[in-house]
């Protein structure tokens, strides 16, 4: 009898034979990992997010062809195969099931183990019904709890896998040596004790992250991941360590030179630190000894995070990475500048959004200055007085503006300290001498708030980073912010000017409120209003008349400084005010008028001349599934291609189309390099995984069953979906709308028809825009939530195309560019409530009922209907192919109390949700 291969005897007696506990692995060859063996190559090349070719082999169903990266990456030295098929444009599980059969009928790439990797857990399962061997299951963890961790480890230990489990938990990521090593240990523990898993089967991913992001927290995570590699080796030997390689190196995205030297200088290390196995592209690693000696020592010191003071290794690796990039190319840097004196260095600083030197600059003016709030109001003021004209005249733009509050944040912080101290030796003064210190009035105070129910925030930010460049005292509460906390703040602060900011319809009616409990406590202060739902007519209209000393919409950001000094100079302020107040209280004269010339229909002649729909020659297509499906960490690299990017400049208050906004003759080189840093911040974003992207759709039995309401079957259970109509009246011919008209009468013969919903979410921000405001950095941190909403829409788009394509699968071959996608060329809606065709918002809890989004997705509806996180999406599908975007406009007092009854309403609940409807 032969001894297997795969057996290693200690002994050749049969009473001391034993068989080494080594990881075991196998395709149609084994793969033994002893402790001579060298680092395991896993080939990261059969990885749909890896590959852009093998992405699009898949996606084109050209299997076979797709083999051929796969060959590629065994005959290049990878001894395990990463198999991937995470794509929202797949079906993960019919992919995976596909290539992995198609792969075991070639021997020459079948003989190495396969390593099924996927975020969700039904492609592993499918993947492993497949292999053939001993695999690695790529990736369990504890980030849904240990209940949900002991389930998927049960089962790749029923099909005798070994497994990849990331350092995560409950928690979040594991990004310090500490947490990585604790929670290895705690899965170790639950693996082996409570599962009966073998050590040696159990492969730690500590999560390597990027680093040289040029944000000082991430310098050491190359270092983490090494030190924790070894403590983790050392406390539990048998255990092996794994990593995606390629994540060190993501700041370099695009300077393969650079990327590979990183790669090869890590593993070098961490190798010695005990990894045993790392995703790379085998064909892609440079032998240590032969780099050059430079580059080598560069990336050394950023990986060991070596003479990297104030991100020093950080920018010597940059710059040689720019000099390569440039193929020889050199660019001087003009450093001239640095020779004029500290008030025009400071100046210059201010103006060009530099940080470099902001310090150093500082302290020597400090040191010049005879008090350190002379620097303020001396260099540091003229520099922002440089800006604000700038901008005032259209030479600079919003991304510049808040680069240089940067600028101006991060000299102040220098400053502060000392100012602190001197007002204290004041104090202490005075106290001694019994004197009262008389200190000067300071710059006029600003209070800034998104009001109660409304999470919005972006577009607040702007306003209070550009009236802070201006030299206002911005004191900002936030957002949901409730009314007395903000009066009661502005009247403790002694607030100059109040300003308010909301983006859903139901921010009107607080913003109404605020001003009524202003008049009421006899306040004094002029009172702003802006944000995306608001609107000068609105203002003039509704809350004007509530509140007699100053209400003023503020457009944008821009108009903000001109507002805020028009009404903060006395001799102006009364002309100002009453200029104002004669322009809004003829737009409220127009409205009425405008509004008594407008012909509405009766609700029931409204209802009778609904949408023409043939539905006895109807055939409803029947959606893949009823109930709900949750997407879990949806990828970010897959929704990157959906984003459109049109929005996120005029957060920026830059509008355009794009691309063409990145060439326009004047503002174009700004909006690339506002694109470029949004790219370069998404890149970081994907690659560290800061955000997690999550969302649920359903598909449920429909119809309606009156004229405005949709009657959907949710299991035993059936909810009635109220819909508003259109009573304006129309031309003849034209139908007055309502959502309902697109679902499939019950009076009808014909078989049952189907609506969808949605809801996506974008979590995770909350920790990054507090690093971003300790570092002083507005640009970043506006960028970051601007993605974070496009991101989200991105969302929306991307499942929706997905559902018509499969889950739903009306159009199955339906192909769209991203344009055709921005421009809805697509068959079916998805409305949302709260907005024109839906417009009450209060049909959003029926929305989460069906989906349990709460639950699903960790999403929430704040008392004014606005979701939490604010980067979220919700919404109903319709798939008729007549289906349209509306909107419903103004109702009459014969719908309003129609649809009150239908919805139960008491009368307060009536005004506050239809009120925004109604004429």
């Amino acid at each position: 009898m032969s001894i297997p291969t795969d057996i290693t005897i200690e002994n050749t007696s049969a009473e001391a034979a034993t068989i080494k506990p080594f990881l075991r692995l196998a395709g149609l060859e084994p793969l033994i990992v002893r402790p001579e063996t060298n680092f395991i190559n896993v080939g990261e090349r059969t990885n749909v997010t890896g590959s852009k070719k093998f992405a699009r082999l898949i996606r084109e169903n050209k299997y076979e062809e797709a083999l051929s990266v796969a060959r590629q990456q065994v005959e290049n030295g990878a001894q395990v195969l990463d198999v991937n098929m995470d794509d929202a444009l797949l079906d993960g599980v019919l992919a995976m099931t596909t290539f992995l059969n198609l792969l075991q009928a070639e021997p020459d790439i079948a003989k190495i183990p396969i390593m099924i990797d996927s975020s969700k857990f039904a492609i592993i399962e499918a993947g492993l019904k497949c292999v053939q061997g001993k695999c690695i299951v790529n990736s369990i963890s504890m980030k849904e709890g240990e209940a949900k961790f002991i389930e998927q480890a049960i089962i790749c230990q029923r099909f005798g896998a070994s497994v990849v489990v990331m350092a995560f938990d409950e928690q979040g990521q594991a990004d310090t040596r500490d947490r990585k090593v604790q929670i290895c240990e705690r899965a170790y523990k639950i693996l082996t004790e409570q599962v009966g898993f073998a050590p040696q089967d159990i492969i730690f991913d500590p999560n390597i992250f990027a680093v040289a992001t040029g944000i000082e927290e991430h310098n050491n995570y190359a270092v983490d991941f090494i030190e924790a590699t070894r403590t983790i080796k050392q406390k539990m030997p048998l255990a092996k360590v794994s990593g995606g390689v390629s994540n060190i190196s993501f700041s370099f995205r695009g300077n393969d030179h650079v990327r590979e030297a990183m790669h090869s200088v890590f593993l070098y290390y961490a190798i010695k630190a005990g990894m045993d196995m790392g995703i790379v592209n085998a064909g892609q690693l440079v032998v240590y000894d032969e780099i050059e000696p430079d580059l080598r020592r560069l990336c050394e010191d950023v990986l060991l995070n070596r003479n990297n003071d104030a991100n020093e290794a950080t920018e010597q690796l940059i710059q040689f990475a720019d000099t390569v990039k440039a193929k020889g190319k050199t660019t001087v840097k003009d450093e001239t500048w640095r020779h004029t004196t500290v008030e025009e260095r400071l100046k210059h600083s201010l103006v060009n959004g530099i940080t470099d030197y902001i310090d150093a600059d500082t302290e020597e003016a400090r040191l010049k200055y005879p008090k350190p709030l002379d620097v303020i109001e001396g260099p540091l003021m003229d520099g922002m007085n440089i800006v604000g004209d700038l901008f005032g005249s259209g030479k600079m733009f919003l991304p510049q503006v808040v680069k240089s509050a940067r600028v101006m944040k991060k000299s102040v912080a220098v400053l502060t300290p000392y100012i602190e101290a001197e007002k204290e030796e004041r104090r202490q003064a005075h106290i001694t001498a019994g004197t009262v210190n008389e200190e000067g009035a300071g710059a006029a105070k600003i209070l800034l708030a998104t009001v109660k129910g409304d999470v919005h925030d972006i577009g607040k930010n702007i306003v209070g980073v550009v009236l802070g460049c201006n030299g206002y005292d911005i004191v900002d509460l936030g957002v949901m912010v409730s009314t007395d906390k903000i009066l009661d703040t502005a009247q403790r602060e002694q607030a100059d000017i109040i300003g308010l900011s909301g983006l859903i319809t139901p921010s009107l009616d607080e913003m109404v409120h605020v001003a009524r409990e202003m008049k009421r406590r006899g306040m004094q202060q002029p009172l702003l209003i802006g944000g995306a739902t608001t609107s000068r007519m609105h203002t003039a209209v509704k809350i004007a008349p509530e509140y007699d000393l100053g209400v003023i919409h503020v457009l944008d950001a821009s108009r903000s400084v001109t507002v805020a000094g028009s009404l903060l100079n006395k001799d102006n302020k009364p002309e100002f005010l009453q200029t104002i107040k004669a322009e809004y209280d003829k737009l409220k004269t127009d409205f009425g008028n405008k509004k008594s010339n407008k012909q509405y229909l009766p609700i029931v002649e409204a209802q009778a001349n609904h949408t023409v729909i043939n539905w006895n020659n109807y055939s409803a297509p029947v959606p893949q599934f009823l109930g709900t499906q949750v997407f879990d960490n949806f990828s970010l690299q897959q929704l990157r291609d959906y984003i459109d990017w049109k929005p996120f400049f005029i957060a920026w208050e830059m509008h355009g189309n794009f691309p063409e906004i990145l060439t326009d003759a004047v503002i174009g080189k700004e909006a690339t390099k506002l694109y470029n840093d949004a790219n370069a911040l998404l890149d970081t974003i994907i690659a560290e995984k800061w955000l997690q992207a999550k969302g649920v759709i359903g598909f449920y039995e429909a119809n309606t069953t009156a004229p405005d309401t949709i009657a959907v079957k949710d299991g035993n259970e059936i909810l009635h979906l109220e819909m508003l109509r259109q009573q304006i009246k129309k031309a003849p011919g034209q139908p007055n709308l309502s959502l309902a008209d697109f679902i499939q009468p019950a009076t009808t013969n014909a078989s049952t028809d189907y609506l969808g919903a949605f809801a996506v979410t974008i979590h995770g921000i909350e920790t990054h825009i507090k690093r971003f405001e300790a570092q002083y950095d507005d640009y970043n941190k506006i960028i970051l939530q601007a993605l974070a909403d496009r991101l989200a829409e991105a969302f929306a788009e991307c499942l929706h195309q997905q559902v018509r394509k499969t889950y739903w699968g009306y159009m199955p071959d339906e192909t769209l560019s991203g344009d055709d996608l921005i421009k809805e060329k697509y068959t079916g809606i998805r409305p949302a409530p709260g907005y024109p065709a839906c417009p009450d918002h209060t049909e959003k809890y029926k929305l989460f009922q069906l989906l349990h989004a709460t639950e699903n997705i960790g999403v929430q509806l704040t008392e004014s209907l606005a979701m939490y996180p604010a980067s979220s999406v919700c919404g109903w599908y319709f798939s008729h192919p007549q289906s349209q975007y509306f909107g419903v406009g103004k109702i009459q007092p014969d719908q309003f109390a129609q649809y009150a009854q239908r919805k139960g309403f008491t009368e307060a609940e009536a005004e506050k949700w239809l009120r925004p409807v109604m004429d």
